[in-house]
This record gives structure tokens, C-alpha cells and sequence, in this order.
């Protein structure tokens, strides 16, 4: 059995996250960090990556039209070595997450949610994007046996 898988869309304010089953198919939300300091936001990451044991992390860079990286991208890629440095233990991937916002409002709108639920759970939901996207493609690159 593979371990689950984390997924984290780190914003100035928030920080998405979702997590796959623990057999790596599916993505789902988890919950939302309201940003307060990188202490609390620390703790309440390393709370959700005990409770889910959780040993991999998916970081999403918001790369521009060209995969250069924006300030964005250079934030996001910044906070996970602050990450990293508070826990060794898990590894961390990055992928491109450019479209995952748009993505998740679209997908969001769609099931009629209301506007102020969405801006709620959009990080959530952009985290289970690029998380998906990252499960799927793992897959179709695995051997078959």
C-alpha cells in the first residue's frame, strides 16, 4: 500500500490542502489554514501530516505563460523550504499549478456553490486539481505488471 499524498496550495493569506486515498487514485479536500504566523502555520501543517501520515508533499507553483516562475511561484517555493527545514522526514514535489485557481472556481460554480463558500474552499479545491493531476500522470508513468 502507497502512502498517502499531500497537496499544498500555499497563498500569502492561505494554504490549501488536500490529500489522496492511501492507495494514490483519488484527490479530496481537507481544510483550509488561515495564515496567521509561520509558527501557527507550522503546527496546523504538522497536525495534518501526522493525523493523515502523510510522508510526501505536492507543492503547486503558480508558473507563468512561459513556466518562468512569478513572484507567486518564488513565495510558494520559499515557504516549502521552511517546510522542509521543520520536517525532513517528508519530501516535497513541485508542479505547475497555473490554472488549478481558474480550474477549481469553474468546477466550484458549476455545482452552484455560493460566491462566498467558494472563495472558502477554492484553495482547497485548486490543491485537489493539481493534486489529481499529479496522481493521474504518476499512474499512467508507473511500470505495468
Amino acid at each position: 500500500m502507497n502512502a498517502r499524498v499531500l497537496a499544498l496550495d500555499i497563498g500569502t493569506k492561505t494554504i490549501g490542502i488536500a490529500v489522496s486515498d492511501p492507495l494514490g487514485w483519488f484527490a479530496r479536500p481537507v481544510r483550509t489554514i488561515r495564515r496567521a504566523s509561520w509558527a501557527a502555520d507550522l503546527e496546523a501543517l504538522g497536525q495534518v501530516l501526522q493525523e493523515l501520515a502523510v510522508n510526501q508533499l505536492i507543492v503547486g507553483l503558480p508558473l507563468g505563460n512561459n513556466g518562468e516562475m512569478t513572484q507567486q511561484a518564488e513565495y510558494s517555493r520559499k515557504a516549502a523550504e521552511k517546510i522542509q527545514a521543520t520536517f525532513p522526514e517528508v519530501s516535497i514535489t513541485f508542479v505547475d499549478e497555473s490554472l488549478s485557481t481558474q480550474e477549481g472556481y469553474s468546477s466550484l460554480r458549476a455545482t452552484g456553490m455560493k460566491r462566498k463558500k467558494r472563495k472558502e474552499v477554492i484553495d482547497q479545491q485548486a490543491a485537489v486539481i493539481f493534486l489529481q493531476e499529479y496522481l493521474d500522470e504518476r499512474r499512467r508513468q508507473a511500470p505495468h505488471g
